[in-house]
């Protein structure tokens, strides 16, 4: 019997520790996706998604069902958005939907098991507990999807208006219109605004005309900003307006947009700081003002 238990003992020890070989594994690894001009560019992936990335496949069966044509298509537009054309795509955000409320809302249920095993005051709040637990892991993938196209978003809208400018400049010093495009690019350090120039500027280079790379940009990353500009632009080459005009007017706009986005942010800071100062002013206050009174009080006792 000692045996059988000693054996049972060192095939999880063995187990575990392959477990932990696998996490260690996935921690180190660096996801790069590849950029229009050939360069590499690291995008960084949650560790839960990238250690159930493998075991995707599983679920393929289900989430290619024609039900979930329409999510899948959302997906791959937010990730396309977000930056990660070609390091996940909709099936595969979808089948990680799946896989970690369910693996990871196991770990939890055990976790919380065992946990009642020692404290069995917790173990009639188990089943709540565990529902808010499976919650926040169904909602986890898409949750961090939302942060990094907001991220991404942001960086985009703060340097349009540099980018804006300094190809109004250029265009008016004699340039055309793709030299200053590319001029821009090679001086700017990588950002994801100059990613998604140098991809258009590729296409161009390839064979696609103008207004079609920059209606493309515009659907790939789809900011109202950016939107703006790029339809801008089409018109422009659709009418034979001056580019410079039109790059003036736009900057001009953005900035004016940055001006009234700062403003509305600063009107919202009083109304987000209202319940903190609830929560721990109101405290504060009443421990200083009865904190005497009370240490005078006990001191009375002991």
């Amino acid at each position: 019997m000692n045996a059988i238990a000693t054996f049972c003992a060192c095939c999880w020890g063995v187990a575990l520790g392959g477990f932990a070989w696998c996490c260690l594994q996935v921690a180190r690894e660096i996801t790069y996706v590849t950029l229009a001009d050939g360069r590499r560019q690291e995008r960084s992936i949650p560790f839960v998604l990238r250690l159930l990335l493998p075991l995707a496949g599983n679920v393929f069966p289900l989430v290619s069902h024609p039900s979930f044509a329409r999510t899948r298509e959302q997906a791959d537009r937010r990730l396309v958005a977000a930056g990660f054309d070609g390091v996940l795509d909709g099936r595969e955000f979808l089948a990680l939907r799946f896989l970690v409320p369910i693996t990871f809302g196991t770990l939890w249920f055990c976790l919380l098991y065992g946990l009642t095993q020692a404290f069995p005051s917790l173990e009639e709040n188990l089943f709540w507990f565990t529902l808010l637990g499976v919650l926040f892991f169904a909602l986890y993938p898409s949750l961090w999807l939302k942060q990094a196209l907001g991220t991404r978003h942001r960086a985009i809208q703060r340097a349009l208006p540099f980018v804006l400018d300094l190809l109004t400049l250029s265009v008016e010093a004699g340039m055309d219109f793709m030299s200053a495009l590319q001029r821009n690019c090679e001086s700017r350090r990588l950002d994801p605004l100059n990613e998604e120039l140098i991809r258009m500027i590729r296409e161009i280079q390839l064979g696609t005309t103008r207004r079609t790379a920059l209606g493309n940009m515009s659907r790939r990353v789809d900011l109202a900003d950016l939107r703006s500009v790029t339809y801008a632009l089409i018109q422009a080459d659709e009418l034979g307006v001056s580019i410079g005009a039109i790059l003036r007017i736009q900057a001009d706009q953005m900035r004016q947009r940055r001006f009234d986005r700062a403003e509305r942010l600063a009107n919202e800071a009083p109304v987000k700081l209202l319940l903190p100062l609830m929560l721990f002013i109101f405290p504060c206050v009443f421990i200083i003002l009865l904190g005497p009174i009370l240490q005078q009080s006990l001191g009375r006792f002991f």
